[in-house]
């Protein structure tokens, strides 16, 4: 009796020594995350980050050099066009004069003050003059009634007459000239606050009125200051006449077609808007990346199909532009993808045995790709496989 209990005492010895060995060197199962392959409506989309913004906007500007009144108009103030006053603008005040231009101005004047002396005396030899030739006139018409004197000596006196009179007033003229000359050296030396000026709100003035019914987007000159022709002060437009504004890399644009789908999302509000490809721009343009890489970008112009009040002039939103879509597709995660000797493959589970699938795929998006051959509706994948899986490896869903 004793040597049998020995005898089991020391098989059950081996029997623990050896599970100890087996499950100490047994091949331990992977855990993994597992996802099904369904068939379902799937799309292809470009993202993009695009701009909302006012299809016409209009930039007010100023016609001519001037003084700009403060512009009292804040932004979100509706406008009526042809009667809403964007911005007054008022004659610039005459600037100031160093002392080169002052001394230079004086000469000016009292050059100007002996021109009109010197024109006083003229007019007054000339005046002498035209009293002489009366007298002498006179004389020859009384002489001329008693035939004393010819016709012909008449017609000379009263020439001589006109011609006189011609002078004065000529002289005449030439003081007005003088005096002009110096009331303009005057005023061209007056300094800034010696000026008399009309005030602002009662002088004249351009009035720049609004060109269009809508709201201010934008004051661009709010302080008043001295303006020159083309200077932008505000920038008006229709809110509600919204465009989204996408631009994409030339090399994805021709894959879309005009009026094809698009989802605006990230805009501020919980829904998606729907919107439309309007226009893609037939030229590109050069784009520097945020990593310092120079791209060709295209603009592509979107319609949306309703627009929200709460949208707005230049606000973010996330475009998904339809490239391909279905309603029935066999699609597998792209997370369980990976590739195997220049093929596209995913490891198939078969009763906790991960099996490698070489497939062939159509159409991919960020999630889903399409699959043509090496799967079956309701076969499950191992997601994100890691490097230590392989053909016929032992794997325990997570």
């Amino acid at each position: 009796m004793d040597i049998w209990a020995k005898r089991i005492g020391v098989i059950l010895i081996v029997a623990v020594i050896a599970a100890g060995f087996y499950l100490a060197f047994r091949e331990k199962p992977i855990l993994v995350d597992i996802a099904k392959v369904e068939i379902g409506p799937m799309q292809v989309t470009i993202d993009e980050e695009g701009v909302a913004r006012v299809r016409d906007t209009y930039i007010v500007s100023s016609p001519i050099s001037g003084h700009l009144d403060r512009t009292k108009l804040e932004e979100g103030e509706p406008v009526i066009a042809n009667e809403t006053i964007i911005a007054s603008i008022h004659p610039l005040d005459p600037p100031f004069l160093d002392k080169r231009t002052e001394a230079e101005l004086e000469a000016a004047l009292e050059a100007a003050k002996s021109a009109f002396t010197l024109a006083k005396v003229e007019r007054a030899q000339a005046q002498t003059a035209l009293e002489q030739a009366e007298s002498d006139y006179r004389r020859t018409l009384e002489l001329s009634k008693t035939n004393v004197v010819s016709e012909s000596k008449l017609e000379r006196a009263y020439s001589e007459l006109k011609l006189q009179q011609a002078q004065v007033e000529s002289r005449d003229a030439v003081i007005r000239l003088r005096q002009a000359e110096i009331i303009s050296a005057e005023i061209r030396l007056q300094q800034p606050n010696s000026v008399s000026m009309v005030p602002r709100d009662k002088g004249c003035c351009v009035h720049l009125i609004s060109p269009i019914d809508g709201v201010v987007l934008k004051v661009l000159a709010r302080s008043e200051q001295a303006v020159t022709p083309g200077t932008s002060i505000t920038e008006v437009g229709d809110p509600q006449n919204i465009e989204i504004a996408v631009d994409l890399l030339s090399s994805d644009t021709p894959r879309l077609k005009m009026g094809s789908k698009v989802e605006i999302s990230d805009w501020g509000g919980d829904n998606v808007l729907e919107a439309r490809i309007r226009r893609i721009n037939p030229a590109a343009f050069t784009k520097v990346s945020s990593l310092g890489i120079e791209e060709q970008r295209v603009d592509v112009i979107l319609d949306l199909k309703t627009v929200p009040k709460s949208i707005g002039h230049g606000y973010r939103v996330l475009a998904k532009l339809e490239v391909w879509s279905t309603e029935s597709a066999l699609q597998v995660p792209v997370g369980a993808l990976f590739r195997s000797n220049g093929d596209w493959a995913v490891f198939t589970v078969d009763d906790g045995v991960a099996r490698l699938q070489t497939l062939k795929l159509g159409h991919i998006n960020n999630q889903m790709a399409e699959v043509y051959e090496g799967l079956a509706s309701g076969q499950e994948v191992v997601l994100y496989p890691s490097d230590l899986l392989e053909d016929g490896r032992l794997i325990s869903i997570r």
